[in-house]
């Protein structure tokens, strides 16, 4: 059975990022259900898995960051409003038997994401 996992990665400080908020949708049409709210540890993951066995199913997922509230408290100067903010990463499950990790790297300025395992 499959899982779903994130972390961040503050690439200004080159620090796992700690304490980043998110939250977990699933999308269903123009529904969009609140699956989870948490805040990433000190590695910059989340204490357990998203999603994992029989609540991971197929479909399309959004992961929101809040970014700019990190970068924010960490006394980075940001521009009002912010370039990068809220991070939104809608994303699809296509066989929810596989491990999905959607990390993301972010700066104030810039964000990328891939599919890790």
């Amino acid at each position: 059975m499959g899982k779903l996992s994130t972390h961040v990665l503050d690439t200004v400080h080159g620090v796992p990022a700690q304490g980043v908020a998110l939250e977990l949708y699933r999308l269903d049409g123009d529904s969009r259900t609140l699956l989870t709210q948490t805040a990433t540890n000190q590695d910059g993951r989340c204490d357990a898995p998203l999603l994992s066995g029989p609540s991971l199913t197929r479909g399309v997922y959004e992961l929101v960051f809040h970014a700019g509230d990190y970068f924010a408290r960490k006394g980075v100067p940001l521009p009002e409003p912010r370039f990068v903010d809220q991070v939104v990463l809608r994303f699809g499950v296509a066989n929810p038997d596989e491990n999905y990790h959607v990390p993301l790297v972010v700066t104030p300025w810039t964000w990328s994401t891939y599919r890790g395992s």
